[in-house]
C-alpha cells in the first residue's frame, strides 16, 4: 500500500516514490501551447529545492524532459538556469523562455508525437514491458507512455 506523510506530496509506488503534485504531461504551457513544458519546469523547481526523488532524477533531463528539448533546439541546462534565476516569479519565467525559445516551437508537431510516444515500433515494446514491470500489463487503455505517468501518479485509475 502506498504510503504518504501529510507534509509531502510524495508516495510510494510500483516505480519508486511518486509525486501527486507534478502537473500531467497532457497540461499545455499557455503562453506556447507545449504540452510537458509546465511540469519540466515544475520537476525544475524540485531539482533545485532538492525534492526531486531518485525515482524522478533518472529521467530528469532526459525521457520527455529531454525530447522536449531536442525538439526545441535548446539544451535543458538552459532552462534550468531560467528557472533558477526566476524563481517563483512565473510572468518573468514565461518572459524569459519566450525570449530563449524559437519562433515557432511547432507546439502541433511536439505535442502530437509526446501523445504518441510508445504507440509505435520499438517504443510500444517498451510500453508493453514497462506495464509489465509495473503489474498492469492488462491495462488497454494505457496507450502511450504520457498515459503510464497519468496512471502511475494517480490521475488515471
Amino acid at each position: 500500500m502506498s504510503e504518504t506523510s501529510p507534509a509531502t506530496t510524495e508516495q510510494l509506488g510500483p516505480t519508486g516514490a511518486i509525486l501527486r503534485d507534478l502537473p500531467s504531461p497532457y497540461l499545455a504551457h499557455k503562453p506556447t501551447g507545449l504540452l510537458h513544458l509546465p511540469r519540466f519546469i515544475a520537476k525544475i523547481r524540485k531539482h533545485l529545492a532538492g525534492g526531486l526523488p531518485k525515482s524522478y532524477q533518472r529521467n530528469f533531463c532526459r525521457g520527455f524532459d529531454g525530447f522536449l528539448c531536442a525538439h526545441l533546439g535548446i539544451d535543458s541546462k538552459q532552462v534550468i538556469e531560467l528557472v533558477r534565476e526566476c524563481g517563483d516569479d512565473c510572468a518573468l519565467l514565461d518572459q524569459r523562455l519566450l525570449a530563449l525559445l524559437p519562433a515557432d516551437v511547432n507546439a502541433a508537431k511536439w505535442n502530437r508525437e509526446v501523445v504518441q510516444k510508445g504507440m509505435h515500433g520499438m517504443g510500444r515494446e517498451r510500453l508493453e514491458e514497462v506495464k509489465a514491470e509495473m503489474g498492469i500489463a492488462d491495462r488497454s487503455d494505457l496507450v502511450c507512455f504520457a498515459d503510464l505517468i497519468e496512471y502511475d501518479e494517480g490521475r488515471i485509475v
